[in-house]
């Protein structure tokens, strides 16, 4: 195995020959089966385009007929009714752990700039609060952590099957990312959760199909092996934040039932994955703009509540979507406004099943406890609630075309403002920025960037001002959007002149990469 990223201060706690030669272990046997459902994504992409559709699966039906259970909430996980997310950096980590909530997403995929000394530095953050070493100084701040009994459970998200560590290689090829996180957070902090009575939990974004979770519940099995530790310690939450994913439900927990904690609503991601696989396929699936589309819309509305549904026939936990707000101290009457929307997509949360929800900011985490404290009292969820009433059929699944809303200029404006915003802190190292009062993430970007190209693609004309969404229309706004940016404390013009074009490469291309993190990520050092 072969590192060439710097080796900076403490890297070489984290990069151990022995959690190398795990990592090393865990890519040879795994890495040729990750690289063919890659390939095996490209091919059902293929049939997409070519007119095919997204169904429950004939060849699983004895699955979604049968009688099977997940595992039971393992020791930490029982009560999830608040989870923060957020990056690995030091603040956040204090931060998260001390904020009341009961879950804390540890995030090295979309809130996460993967440079590699964030990666290594996360890694380190995490041993460091486990240790209780993590407490530090910075602005004439302290930062300290809690008592262990108030700090929130450590659940870390690796990246996804389709991220590389560019600066890691096993026989001349790179490392998967995801295995590169999973593999040292496992090394090194397994046996320290299980010290504190909890275990070595984990998120799983990006999923297509319930092959790739059996690859993750065979990546568990050898670890725990190698390891030593019991079969079953591990524990993962599956992010159902794509389109195909949606039909897999059931099948993804019974891959992962020994190992399963539940599956959580990534509506953003998912949002965009709508747009990703339907692409070619004109009208019937297209999208009006990000902030027209709620969680009431029909197709939203089948996928939140099959996903309740499904977790609680299970017995495994339905954790709810993010919200993004970030509480402002100088403007009021923006915090009631936004807190009130927050507190309604809380309450529509507990009152559909949900047994949690997300928050992005501290600040959040009082108002969505009070919310799911109201409906479960002193219980710490409502598996109990099988929502039998609820029947959801592939179509209702696919009805993306009832989505109410319009395409306007101030929505296309907004994709790109906000695209370029974020595109440009990812490039900088900081894959969670704080715009316009939301809390943003790759997600964001990746919604902006093919709305706007799906737009383009679709001959769409703007509901206020009639213009046709053009190349040139996007090109002209990008130069409008970027000259009021610059105009503001702090811009960055090499990180924006990066920002610019990625962000056209990826909008405006005929072509559709995959994830902008893809082209992005082979740009930075």
């Amino acid at each position: 195995m072969e590192i060439t990223g710097p080796m900076l201060d403490r890297f070489d706690e984290i990069l151990t020959p022995e959690a190398l030669a795990f990592v090393a272990a865990l890519q040879r046997e795994f890495g040729a089966r990750r690289l063919e459902l890659l390939e095996a994504r490209q091919a059902r992409q293929a049939e997409l385009s070519a007119g095919g559709t997204l169904d429950f699966l004939p060849a699983t039906k004895e699955i979604r007929e049968g009688d099977w259970r997940v595992a039971p909430p393992a020791p930490g996980l029982e009560d999830r009714r608040v989870e923060i997310t957020g990056p690995v950096d030091r603040k956040m980590t204090v931060n998260a752990l001390n904020s009341g909530a009961k879950v804390w997403l540890a995030d090295f995929e979309d809130a996460n700039s993967p440079l590699w000394e964030n990666c290594v530095n996360g890694q380190l953050n995490l041993r460091d609060a486990l240790d209780r070493t993590i407490d530090f100084e910075t602005g004439g701040k302290a930062y300290a952590l809690r008592p262990d009994g108030e700090l929130a459970t450590i659940v870390v998200r690796p990246r996804g099957w389709h991220l590389d560590e560019k600066h890691a290689s096993v026989d001349g090829a790179p490392v998967s990312g995801s295995l590169f996180d999973f593999g040292l957070y496992f090394f090194h902090c397994a046996q320290r959760q299980l010290a504190k009575g909890k275990g070595p939990y984990f998120y799983l974004p990006k999923l297509e199909s319930h092959l790739e979770a059996r690859l993750w519940n065979d990546v568990f099995t050898r670890a725990q092996q190698l390891l030593g530790i019991p079969h079953g310690t591990i524990r993962a939450t599956v992010l159902i934040e794509t389109y195909p994913a949606a039909f897999e439900m059931e099948e993804i927990l019974y891959e992962l039932r020994e190992h399963s904690a539940g599956l959580n609503a990534g509506r953003w991601d998912y949002l965009f994955s709508v747009i990703k696989k339907f692409r070619t396929r004109g009208r019937e699936f297209l999208l009006p703009e990000r902030n027209a589309v709620t969680m009431t819309a029909p197709f939203m509305r089948a996928y939140t509540e099959l996903l309740v549904r499904t977790c609680h026939k299970r017995g495994a936990h339905a954790i709810g979507g993010m919200a993004a707000f970030i509480p402002s101290r100088r403007d009021p009457e923006v915090n009631a406004v936004a807190l009130e929307k927050v507190r309604a997509d809380k309450t529509r949360e507990s009152g559909d099943g949900f047994d949690g929800s997300w928050v992005a900011h501290p600040d959040l985490v009082p108002v969505c406890r009070e919310v799911f404290d109201g409906v479960l009292g002193s219980r710490p969820n409502q598996l109990d609630r099988l929502r039998e009433d609820v029947h959801v059929t592939a179509a209702d699944l696919l009805a993306v075309s009832e989505t109410p809303g319009d395409i306007t200029d101030a929505g296309l404006r907004n994709n790109v403002d906000v695209a370029l915003r974020y595109l440009a802190a990812w490039m900088g190292g900081s894959g969670a920025a704080a715009i316009h009062n939301l809390m943003e993430d790759a997600a964001t970007a990746e919604i902006s960037r093919s709305q706007i190209w799906q737009w383009i693609h679709n001959d769409i004309t703007l509901a206020d001002t009639g213009h046709q969404v053009t190349k040139e229309l996007v090109e002209q706004i990008i130069t409008e959007e970027l000259a009021k940016i610059a105009m503001e404390p702090g811009y960055d013009e090499k990180l924006y002149a990066q920002a610019t074009a990625l962000f056209k490469e990826v909008a405006l291309d005929d072509d559709f990469a995959e994830f902008l993190t893809l082209p992005a990520y082979a740009q930075m050092p």
